[in-house]
């Protein structure tokens, strides 16, 4: 059997911040059927910054019963049609932020829709795994240690 010793192992949830979006403390479902990861969120609005299109939304943090809200801007990197899990399409703008995981940063496309009636606010997607290059054990669950970002200490 091929062991996997050069890739870091993560389970099926895991801590995660989105350090650009100024988002801390996210857990973060891992779904190796999505492509694309996608970001629970709600009053999204195009506009335009120094000639480039951006969106401004509400993300939607935390879980069912403490639930937490910011107020996000960021660059629009493009508009795609998606189909979801039950088979419906669905139009969603698409951001590139940074993403918080252990000890590793990287860039990821997030799509932005509506997830209240999902449990985790977060999916984390096969793109962005592979990207990182992350091996994922749906044994385990927070395998790796919550992200501290000294720059994100206390926002909400």
């Amino acid at each position: 059997m091929k062991t996997f010793d050069h890739q870091s192992v993560i389970g099926l949830r895991e801590w995660i911040d989105l350090p650009d979006l100024g988002v801390a403390g996210l857990r973060a479902k891992i779904d190796t059927g999505a492509s694309t990861s996608t970001l629970h969120a709600t009053e999204i609005v195009q506009f335009e910054r120094d000639g480039r299109p951006w969106v401004r939304f509400t993300a939607h943090l935390g879980t069912l019963v403490q639930l937490r809200h910011r107020r996000c801007e960021a660059p629009l990197v493009a508009v795609k049609t998606i189909k979801s899990s039950n088979g419906q399409a669905q139009t969603r703008y698409v951001i590139l932020t940074r993403l918080v995981l252990g000890d590793r940063a990287w860039p990821v496309e997030f799509t932005l829709t509506c997830r209240k009636a999902m449990r985790y606010r977060v999916l984390l997607g096969s793109k962005a795994l592979i990207q990182a290059q992350l091996v994922v054990n749906p044994a385990l669950t927070y395998v790796q240690d919550k992200p501290l970002l000294p720059s994100l200490s206390g926002v909400q």
